[in-house]
């Protein structure tokens, strides 16, 4: 689990981003509302809706970069 914030002010598009916890971007304290643990962005991005429609993710933190993972299948002979 990850923990993630939301910006508390808008950015230059005018939407709030949310953050990291460890995001280098990611406001200062007084500048940011918890969100709560969530597993990724766009988990995060559903509770942070609730609380601003404006809300958008982060580019540097929560990009939607997906990384699989492929195992080799052991020769049974």
């Amino acid at each position: 689990m990850k923990f993630f914030y939301l910006s508390s002010k808008p950015n230059q598009e005018g939407n709030f981003e949310i953050h990291e916890r460890d995001c280098e971007s990611i406001p200062g304290s007084l500048d940011r509302d918890y969100l709560g643990p969530f597993n990724n962005g766009p988990e995060a991005m559903r509770k942070a809706q609730e609380l601003n429609p404006m809300a958008s993710l982060c580019p540097t933190c929560c990009s939607n970069t997906f990384h699989s993972v492929f195992f080799k299948e052991r020769n049974p002979n």
